[in-house]
């Protein structure tokens, strides 16, 4: 008997020079790689804000291709929030 993997949800908050250097892009890539659903997009502060939906194992694979970055990205510091998943994503895409 296999069990269906729960969903789940995280918001992640990128740190660093992570604007201008293709991280959007980056991720929306690697999440849809993943099957992971949701969306990403540049704050006003100079950070970029993250809301995935997927299992724990697939989140935690974006999180840690997210915390490389591409490659002209620095990444600093990532301030996750785990959440319960909301079922409303069905696609990864940017918002601008």
């Amino acid at each position: 008997m296999t069990e269906k993997q729960e969903q789940v949800a995280v918001q992640i908050i990128v740190h660093g020079a992570v604007q201008g250097v293709g991280f959007r892009y980056f991720t929306c890539r690697n999440a849809s790689r993943l099957g992971v659903v949701g969306w990403v997009r540049n704050a006003y502060n100079g950070t970029v804000e993250i809301q995935a939906e997927g299992t724990q194992v697939k989140l935690q694979q974006l999180i840690n291709q997210v915390r490389q970055g591409p490659g002209h990205a620095h990444v600093t510091k990532l301030a996750l929030a785990w959440q319960n998943s909301t079922g409303q994503f069905h696609t990864f895409g940017i918002r601008y």
